[in-house]
Protein backbone atom coordinates (compact mmCIF):
# COMPACT_ATOMS: atom_id res chain seq x y z
CA UNK A 1 0.00 0.00 0.00
CA UNK A 2 1.28 3.73 -0.92
CA UNK A 3 1.58 5.28 2.41
CA UNK A 4 1.33 8.48 0.65
CA UNK A 5 -2.01 8.25 0.13
CA UNK A 6 -3.91 11.39 1.71
CA UNK A 7 -6.15 10.17 4.48
CA UNK A 8 -9.06 12.25 3.05
CA UNK A 9 -9.89 12.78 -0.92
CA UNK A 10 -11.71 16.15 0.06
CA UNK A 11 -10.16 17.66 2.83
CA UNK A 12 -7.32 17.35 5.02
CA UNK A 13 -6.92 18.52 9.20
CA UNK A 14 -5.34 21.63 7.78
CA UNK A 15 -7.61 22.98 5.63
CA UNK A 16 -10.98 23.60 8.29
CA UNK A 17 -10.34 20.95 11.44
CA UNK A 18 -13.36 21.11 12.56
CA UNK A 19 -14.91 20.17 9.12
CA UNK A 20 -12.54 17.20 8.95
CA UNK A 21 -13.41 16.00 12.40
CA UNK A 22 -17.03 15.85 11.83
CA UNK A 23 -16.35 14.25 8.23
CA UNK A 24 -14.40 11.09 10.10
CA UNK A 25 -16.90 11.04 12.90
CA UNK A 26 -19.22 10.70 9.87
CA UNK A 27 -17.64 7.69 8.88
CA UNK A 28 -19.15 4.04 9.34
CA UNK A 29 -17.38 1.92 12.14
CA UNK A 30 -16.66 -1.33 10.97
CA UNK A 31 -18.01 -4.88 12.16
CA UNK A 32 -15.62 -7.64 12.99
CA UNK A 33 -16.86 -9.48 10.67
CA UNK A 34 -16.58 -7.03 7.90
CA UNK A 35 -13.00 -5.71 8.82
CA UNK A 36 -11.77 -9.02 8.44
CA UNK A 37 -12.63 -9.76 5.06
CA UNK A 38 -11.27 -6.09 4.02
CA UNK A 39 -8.18 -7.60 6.19
CA UNK A 40 -8.01 -10.24 3.94
CA UNK A 41 -8.75 -8.67 1.05
CA UNK A 42 -5.71 -6.28 1.60
CA UNK A 43 -3.04 -8.78 2.75
CA UNK A 44 -3.94 -11.48 0.33
CA UNK A 45 -4.58 -9.28 -2.73
CA UNK A 46 -3.22 -5.96 -2.45
CA UNK A 47 -6.57 -4.48 -2.70
CA UNK A 48 -6.09 -0.98 -2.60
CA UNK A 49 -9.89 -0.36 -1.72
CA UNK A 50 -10.19 -2.28 0.89
CA UNK A 51 -7.18 0.04 2.42
CA UNK A 52 -8.45 3.03 1.78
CA UNK A 53 -12.20 1.79 3.64
CA UNK A 54 -9.92 0.52 6.74
CA UNK A 55 -8.39 3.67 6.72
CA UNK A 56 -11.23 5.57 6.45
CA UNK A 57 -12.86 3.74 9.14
CA UNK A 58 -10.04 4.27 12.12
CA UNK A 59 -9.40 8.15 11.63
CA UNK A 60 -11.74 9.05 14.24
CA UNK A 61 -9.63 6.90 16.76
CA UNK A 62 -6.66 8.90 15.04
CA UNK A 63 -8.26 12.55 16.68
CA UNK A 64 -8.72 10.71 19.63
CA UNK A 65 -5.21 9.75 20.47
CA UNK A 66 -4.15 13.06 19.05
CA UNK A 67 -5.88 14.63 21.32
CA UNK A 68 -4.66 13.75 24.46
CA UNK A 69 -1.21 14.89 23.13
CA UNK A 70 -2.35 18.49 23.01
CA UNK A 71 -0.47 20.45 25.49
CA UNK A 72 2.77 20.58 23.51
CA UNK A 73 2.05 23.68 22.01
CA UNK A 74 1.27 22.04 17.99
CA UNK A 75 -0.82 22.29 16.04
CA UNK A 76 -3.90 19.74 16.27
CA UNK A 77 -4.12 19.36 12.73
CA UNK A 78 -0.44 18.92 12.70
CA UNK A 79 -0.97 15.81 15.33
CA UNK A 80 -4.09 14.15 13.10
CA UNK A 81 -1.52 14.47 10.21
CA UNK A 82 1.22 12.58 11.89
CA UNK A 83 -1.39 9.99 13.78
CA UNK A 84 -2.87 9.41 10.15
CA UNK A 85 0.79 8.40 8.71
CA UNK A 86 0.82 6.00 11.58
CA UNK A 87 -2.50 4.62 11.10
CA UNK A 88 -1.59 3.80 7.30
CA UNK A 89 1.60 1.82 8.26
CA UNK A 90 -0.53 -0.03 10.66
CA UNK A 91 -2.87 -0.60 7.94
CA UNK A 92 -0.21 -1.58 5.52
CA UNK A 93 1.26 -3.86 8.05
CA UNK A 94 -1.86 -5.80 9.65
CA UNK A 95 -2.32 -9.35 9.30
CA UNK A 96 -5.55 -10.86 10.08
CA UNK A 97 -4.15 -13.84 11.03
CA UNK A 98 -3.17 -12.08 14.41
CA UNK A 99 -6.39 -12.33 15.38
CA UNK A 100 -7.24 -8.73 17.37
CA UNK A 101 -9.15 -5.39 15.70
CA UNK A 102 -7.35 -3.53 13.92
CA UNK A 103 -7.37 -0.43 16.25
CA UNK A 104 -5.43 -2.33 18.57
CA UNK A 105 -2.82 -3.65 16.56
CA UNK A 106 -2.66 0.20 15.27
CA UNK A 107 -2.43 2.48 18.56
CA UNK A 108 1.32 1.69 18.53
CA UNK A 109 2.04 2.86 15.06
CA UNK A 110 -0.32 5.71 15.51
CA UNK A 111 1.54 7.11 18.96
CA UNK A 112 4.89 6.59 17.62
CA UNK A 113 4.67 8.96 14.61
CA UNK A 114 2.76 11.27 17.16
CA UNK A 115 5.78 10.84 19.61
CA UNK A 116 8.45 11.16 16.35
CA UNK A 117 6.64 14.41 15.93
CA UNK A 118 6.53 16.41 18.89
CA UNK A 119 10.56 14.96 19.97
CA UNK A 120 11.52 16.58 15.95
CA UNK A 121 9.28 19.85 16.91
CA UNK A 122 9.42 20.46 20.49
CA UNK A 123 13.05 22.35 20.90
CA UNK A 124 12.05 24.57 17.59
CA UNK A 125 9.13 26.81 18.68
CA UNK A 126 7.33 28.04 16.11
CA UNK A 127 6.75 31.16 16.99
CA UNK A 128 4.59 32.37 13.60
CA UNK A 129 3.66 29.64 10.92
CA UNK A 130 1.19 32.24 9.05
CA UNK A 131 0.93 35.55 7.46
CA UNK A 132 -1.31 37.25 9.90
CA UNK A 133 0.51 35.59 12.98
CA UNK A 134 4.07 36.77 11.66
CA UNK A 135 2.56 40.50 11.22
CA UNK A 136 1.36 40.10 14.61
CA UNK A 137 4.97 38.96 15.83
CA UNK A 138 6.90 41.81 14.53
CA UNK A 139 3.90 44.40 15.74
CA UNK A 140 3.69 43.11 18.62
CA UNK A 141 7.76 43.50 19.45
CA UNK A 142 7.69 47.19 18.66
CA UNK A 143 4.63 47.49 20.64
CA UNK A 144 5.80 46.16 24.15
CA UNK A 145 6.99 48.98 25.94
CA UNK A 146 8.23 46.39 28.85
CA UNK A 147 9.58 43.52 29.59
CA UNK A 148 6.78 42.33 32.02
CA UNK A 149 3.32 40.82 31.10
CA UNK A 150 1.05 43.14 29.34
CA UNK A 151 -2.42 43.78 31.22
CA UNK A 152 -5.76 43.67 29.93
CA UNK A 153 -5.53 47.19 28.95
CA UNK A 154 -2.63 46.77 27.43
CA UNK A 155 -3.52 43.57 25.12
CA UNK A 156 -7.03 45.33 24.04
CA UNK A 157 -5.36 48.70 22.68
CA UNK A 158 -3.04 46.86 20.21
CA UNK A 159 -5.62 44.33 19.73
CA UNK A 160 -7.65 47.10 18.37
CA UNK A 161 -4.42 49.01 16.97
CA UNK A 162 -3.52 45.40 14.82
CA UNK A 163 -6.99 44.81 13.66
CA UNK A 164 -7.33 41.05 15.70
CA UNK A 165 -8.77 39.51 18.76
CA UNK A 166 -6.96 39.92 22.28
CA UNK A 167 -7.04 36.35 22.70
CA UNK A 168 -4.18 36.37 19.60
CA UNK A 169 -2.34 39.13 21.56
CA UNK A 170 -2.26 36.66 24.31
CA UNK A 171 -1.26 33.75 22.32
CA UNK A 172 1.55 35.31 20.48
CA UNK A 173 3.15 37.09 23.78
CA UNK A 174 2.92 33.95 25.08
CA UNK A 175 4.87 32.70 21.89
CA UNK A 176 7.71 35.24 22.71
CA UNK A 177 8.11 34.29 26.09
CA UNK A 178 8.61 31.38 25.58
CA UNK A 179 12.09 29.63 25.67
CA UNK A 180 13.37 26.22 23.65
CA UNK A 181 13.98 23.39 26.47
CA UNK A 182 15.00 19.84 26.25
CA UNK A 183 12.83 17.60 25.32
CA UNK A 184 14.19 14.37 27.32
CA UNK A 185 16.98 15.90 30.02
CA UNK A 186 18.11 14.27 33.14
CA UNK A 187 18.22 16.65 36.23
CA UNK A 188 21.67 15.81 38.59
CA UNK A 189 20.90 18.75 40.74
CA UNK A 190 16.88 18.87 41.80
CA UNK A 191 14.99 15.85 41.61
CA UNK A 192 11.91 17.73 41.19
CA UNK A 193 12.47 18.86 37.67
CA UNK A 194 10.73 16.90 35.10
CA UNK A 195 11.79 16.67 31.39
CA UNK A 196 8.69 17.09 28.66
CA UNK A 197 9.07 13.59 27.58
CA UNK A 198 8.02 12.29 31.32
CA UNK A 199 4.62 14.35 30.46
CA UNK A 200 3.61 11.92 27.57
CA UNK A 201 0.42 10.21 28.17
CA UNK A 202 0.57 6.76 29.71
CA UNK A 203 -1.13 3.42 28.53
CA UNK A 204 -3.19 4.06 31.62
CA UNK A 205 -7.20 3.82 30.51
CA UNK A 206 -5.63 3.98 26.79
CA UNK A 207 -8.67 3.24 24.67
CA UNK A 208 -6.46 0.99 22.42
CA UNK A 209 -5.15 -0.89 24.84
CA UNK A 210 -8.67 -1.45 26.20
CA UNK A 211 -10.22 -2.81 23.71
CA UNK A 212 -6.43 -4.83 22.81
CA UNK A 213 -7.49 -6.39 26.08
CA UNK A 214 -11.16 -6.94 25.14
CA UNK A 215 -10.19 -8.47 22.06
CA UNK A 216 -8.33 -10.37 23.61
CA UNK A 217 -10.51 -11.86 26.17
CA UNK A 218 -13.27 -12.30 23.53
CA UNK A 219 -10.96 -14.54 21.97
CA UNK A 220 -10.21 -16.75 24.26
CA UNK A 221 -13.81 -16.98 25.74
CA UNK A 222 -14.87 -18.22 22.34
CA UNK A 223 -12.30 -20.74 21.94
CA UNK A 224 -13.17 -22.01 25.28
CA UNK A 225 -16.84 -22.12 24.34
CA UNK A 226 -15.71 -24.39 21.25
CA UNK A 227 -13.49 -26.61 23.14
CA UNK A 228 -16.49 -27.25 25.43
CA UNK A 229 -19.17 -27.89 23.15
CA UNK A 230 -16.25 -30.45 21.33
CA UNK A 231 -16.99 -32.41 24.55
CA UNK A 232 -19.55 -35.72 25.39
CA UNK A 233 -22.89 -34.77 26.30
CA UNK A 234 -21.43 -36.56 30.09
CA UNK A 235 -18.12 -34.81 29.74
CA UNK A 236 -20.18 -31.43 29.48
CA UNK A 237 -22.04 -32.23 32.48
CA UNK A 238 -19.63 -33.04 34.70
CA UNK A 239 -17.48 -29.77 33.65
CA UNK A 240 -19.97 -27.34 33.94
CA UNK A 241 -21.42 -28.93 37.64
CA UNK A 242 -17.81 -29.03 39.12
CA UNK A 243 -15.99 -26.01 37.17
CA UNK A 244 -18.90 -23.70 35.97
CA UNK A 245 -21.97 -23.61 38.58
CA UNK A 246 -21.81 -21.17 41.19
CA UNK A 247 -22.65 -24.01 43.76
CA UNK A 248 -20.07 -27.27 42.89
CA UNK A 249 -21.07 -30.62 43.05
CA UNK A 250 -19.37 -33.49 44.49
CA UNK A 251 -18.06 -36.31 42.99
CA UNK A 252 -20.56 -37.89 44.89
CA UNK A 253 -23.52 -36.71 43.84
CA UNK A 254 -22.18 -36.89 40.29
CA UNK A 255 -21.64 -40.42 40.65
CA UNK A 256 -25.07 -41.07 41.94
CA UNK A 257 -26.40 -39.26 39.44
CA UNK A 258 -24.59 -41.00 36.42
CA UNK A 259 -24.95 -44.37 38.44
CA UNK A 260 -21.44 -44.62 38.32
CA UNK A 261 -18.60 -44.43 40.75
CA UNK A 262 -16.70 -41.31 42.01
CA UNK A 263 -13.09 -42.44 41.17
CA UNK A 264 -14.54 -43.10 37.24
CA UNK A 265 -16.32 -39.65 37.40
CA UNK A 266 -13.11 -38.27 38.92
CA UNK A 267 -11.29 -40.19 35.60
CA UNK A 268 -13.88 -38.28 33.09
CA UNK A 269 -13.46 -34.74 34.93
CA UNK A 270 -9.59 -35.64 34.18
CA UNK A 271 -10.52 -36.63 30.70
CA UNK A 272 -11.97 -33.79 30.09
CA UNK A 273 -10.02 -30.92 31.04
CA UNK A 274 -7.23 -32.49 29.57
CA UNK A 275 -8.77 -32.35 26.20
CA UNK A 276 -10.08 -28.85 26.84
CA UNK A 277 -5.89 -27.72 27.87
CA UNK A 278 -5.10 -29.51 24.41
CA UNK A 279 -7.50 -28.05 21.63
CA UNK A 280 -6.81 -24.03 23.40
CA UNK A 281 -3.13 -24.88 22.90
CA UNK A 282 -3.32 -26.41 19.53
CA UNK A 283 -5.67 -23.99 18.19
Amino acid sequence: MNTSIQPMELMSPGDNLEAYIRAVNSIPMLSAERETELANALYAEDDLDAAKQLVFAHLRFVVFVARSFSGYGLSEADLIQEGNVGLMKAVKRFNPEFKVRLVSFAVHWVKAEIHEFIIKNWRIVKIATTKSQRKLFFNLRSAKKRLGWMNEQEVTDIAEALGVEPKAVRQMEGRLSSRDESFDFESEDDDDVWAPAQFLSSNKDDPGTAVEHQDLKDYEHQRLIIAYESLDERAKEIIASRWLADKKRTLHDLADQFRISAERVRQLEQNALKKLRQQLVTD
